[in-house]
Parts: C-alpha cells; structure tokens; sequence
C-alpha cells in the first residue's frame, strides 16, 4: 500500500492536467453552430487546418476572386453549379492548454523554504493550432452547409475543392491565372 501512495504522489507531481484540448482531425470537417468556436456566427461552418504562415488564405482568396479582402464585407461571391453563393472565412486559433503540476510543486517547496518561485512560466503550457472555417450562405441568405440544404453536397464539394487547392499551392499566381476571365 505504501509503495501504491507512493507511486500515485510521484504521478500526480510529473503528470499535466489538459485544461482545453485542439482538435485534430484530417480534411475538413463541418461543425454545427457555435461547436467549434463560440465566437463564429449561428451557421454550419466548414474547417480545415492551416498549416501555412498567416494570412496566406487571404493572399489565396485574393488571387483566387481578383478582389482585395475586406474584413468588414466578408461576403465573397461564388458560383456553383450556377447557383450563386456568399463565402465568408475566418482564421481561428484553437489551443491546447495544460496545468503543470511539477513546477507548480517546485514552486511551492521553494517558497516553503523562503525562497522565490522560479518555475512560474512553466506552471501552464499552451500550444496553439490555426484553423480556417468557411461559412456559405445562398442568395436568399440560407446556410447552403447545413445537411439539410438541397444542395449542400455541391456546396460541400465546392468547399473540398477549394481547400485542396490552397493546401498545394505554392505560388497563388497560379490560381490567379486559373480563375482569371477569358477576354
């Protein structure tokens, strides 16, 4: 029994306690209203992880649609299968924070004994991943992700393709001339 007390003491002291976990998944992934960001809006939205710096969505947004990306305006037209669509994305970071418990006991010992603490920035850890979630309303402002929408495969489709597209694109000057109108 000493040995076990003795064990879980020694466990709780290593150990970290996750406080807020990152999700990770492959692909993209829709996420019902308010699921996987509260601060997004009340709409099904479509996310996928950024692996690139920032703003780089914006540069391939830019030379996707030829425009200057306005944070205020946000509603960017598409076309799908002749159907007209409103597309609005977002950067979101989601973290993984965790409680350290053995600096957090260092710490204590130390100031116990009358000293400082010398371990008070490693008393929590976070790590942060960077995502990008499209929403996409219809003309008659409806949210085209949500699973009952008629044509929310074309939609869902649509959003695959696109995020394929910035994901292996290096040079965005190629998407620029790939969706630049014939004259």
């Amino acid at each position: 029994m000493k040995y076990l007390s003795l064990f879980l003491c020694a466990l709780c002291l290593v150990s970290c306690i996750p406080l807020q976990i990152a999700p990770n998944f492959d692909g993209g992934k829709i996420f019902p209203p308010k699921k996987f960001k509260k601060q997004l809006p009340q709409q099904y939205v479509y996310v996928f992880e950024d692996s690139k710096d920032a703003n780089e969505f914006y540069n391939y947004m830019n030379a996707k649609f030829q425009i200057v990306y306005d944070d205020d305006l946000g509603n960017i037209p598409v076309t799908i299968n002749s159907n007209s669509y409103y597309l609005t994305f977002y950067e979101v970071e989601r973290a993984t924070k965790t409680v350290n418990l053995l600096p957090m006991a260092v710490d204590a010992g130390l100031e116990e004994n009358g000293f400082s603490p010398v371990l008070e920035s490693a008393h929590t850890s976070r790590t942060g991943k960077w995502f990008i979630a499209l929403t996409m309303t219809d003309a008659a402002l409806q949210d085209a992700l949500n699973p009952n929408y008629t044509f929310h495969q074309d939609v869902l489709s649509y959003a695959d393709a696109m995020r394929n597209e910035y994901l292996n694109t290096v040079h965005y000057i190629e998407v620029y001339l790939k969706s630049k109108p014939a004259k």
